[in-house]
């Protein structure tokens, strides 16, 4: 796994996940509604919350642990936080 999850790799992920809800959020708010969307949606919102709450976890240890780091993926980091709070946030 560590040779997997690299700096570059953990900030293209993160900016993924982020990208993916920021979709959804759009999709939403501009009343899109398409089916094959809507089973898109239905089949990676689950997945993409998992991967929300682990890349996260991988992100605050690896700003931990590393010494030198990118300001990109700290970006990354923070702004993958904010997502997974709005994100459950949105449940209560």
């Amino acid at each position: 796994m560590n040779k997997f999850l690299t700096e570059r790799n953990l900030t293209i992920i993160n900016f993924i996940i982020v990208l993916y809800f920021v979709l959804i959020y759009s999709l939403n708010f501009y009343k899109v509604d398409f089916v094959l969307i809507g089973v898109f949606r239905e089949l990676l919102t689950i997945p993409f919350m998992i991967a929300q709450l682990v890349f996260l976890f991988f992100g605050i240890k690896f700003l931990i642990t590393e010494d030198k780091r990118n300001s990109l993926t700290t970006v990354s980091v923070i702004i993958l936080a904010f997502c997974t709070v709005i994100t459950i946030g949105s449940f209560f």
